[in-house]
């Protein structure tokens, strides 16, 4: 703990020593989101973190796209996390050239998008693609091609990092997930984790406030089993309770299998991921949730089974506690990551 403490004081003086970058706070529209059946705003916030040789005039900057977790808006990890410092400091000691940072606000009534399109909550895939890359490219100095930009997140972000790779290659160059979800099966069931009394007795979102995994799983399922009709949740239930016991929908669940499990996907995309300059994912193997650990190794495995380039590290570590500070996996690993991979001039 003391040492750690004495690492983190050591960044910010480091980072304090070099005039630091600017952060910027947008809202922008959001046209792709239109008709979501939530009501969600078509304003979104951004948050834009400058390198402080941003003033030099006539330079362009690569960006890196950051992708945050649960309820976290493009806020958090500037207020919560000392993003700013981090990244600061990783700039003055030469780990990482200046680039551009930006986060956006994916949140949802149950938490997150999965940053992918659903008939229900909007079409989130479309809003980062059409909607939030351009913009960022008409009103700052990028190096606006898929040279200059890198994708990366944590934990749900870390999974909608993997699909934009996966997806969309002419776009980005370069992933890092750190610590992602949504991988593939784990040793316990996936149809488990919820409450299923509680959501069938649900009025609204707000009766699963106390019960996070019925939550996470809500938005799961409004991302990948959306149904306009079925209110006050607006999904297809690929299980339900009945006498006390969990009946599982072959069909639905299979479906939800197919569309959410990264692993699913490799298959098809397995081209697209070759595209890529850059792709490296990590986790921690003390996270308490060994679904998670198991579902990334076997993601791993089935990369190699398609022949896809990859870096990969398990290391010492839970969940969400070694992502930031100074000996951070994003100070340590992603931003030396993206310096080796991302275009600069």
């Amino acid at each position: 703990m003391i040492l750690r403490m004495l690492c983190w004081f050591a960044l910010v003086l480091t980072a304090s020593a070099a005039t630091a970058g600017a952060i910027e706070h947008h809202r922008i529209g959001a046209p792709s989101l239109s008709g979501n059946v939530l009501g969600l705003p078509l304003q979104r916030g951004v948050t834009v973190y400058l390198p402080d040789d941003y003033a030099e005039p006539g330079r362009r900057f690569p960006v890196i796209y950051y992708l945050t977790g649960f309820f976290e808006d493009d806020r958090a990890i500037w207020a919560n996390s000392d993003a700013a410092a981090v990244v600061d400091a990783a700039i003055a000691r030469r780990a990482i050239p200046g680039v551009i940072i930006v986060t956006a606000d994916f949140t949802t009534p149950a938490g997150g998008s999965w940053y992918v399109n659903s008939a229900v909550t909007g079409n989130w895939q479309d809003f980062m693609v059409r909607d939030l890359i351009p913009w960022v490219d008409a009103r700052y100095r990028t190096i606006a091609s898929r040279d200059g930009r890198g994708v990366a997140g944590d934990r749900m972000g870390g999974h909608g990092a993997i699909r934009f790779g996966m997806t969309h290659p002419e776009v980005f160059s370069s992933v890092y997930a750190l610590h992602p979800i949504g991988m593939g099966p784990g040793l316990q069931t996936m149809f488990s984790r919820p409450d299923w009394s509680l959501m069938q007795r649900a009025r609204s979102i707000d009766d699963l406030r106390d019960n996070g995994f019925s939550l996470i799983f809500t938005s799961i399922f409004q991302a990948f089993l959306p149904d306009r009709t079925r209110a006050p949740l607006h999904f297809v239930p690929p299980a339900r309770l009945k006498d006390g016991r969990i009946e599982v929908d072959a069909a639905v669940a299979e479906r939800l299998n197919a569309a959410f499990f990264l692993d699913r996907q490799v298959a098809a995309t397995a081209d697209n991921l070759k595209r890529l300059k850059g792709f490296m994912f990590d986790w921690g193997r003390n996270d308490p949730n060994y679904d998670h650990i198991v579902s990334i190794q076997a993601f791993a495995r089935t990369l190699d089974a398609f022949g896809v380039p990859y870096e990969a590290e398990e290391y010492r570590g839970g969940w969400g506690d070694r992502i930031w500070g100074a000996d951070g996996r994003v100070a340590t690993e992603m931003l030396p990551f993206f310096a080796r991979h991302l275009a600069w001039r």
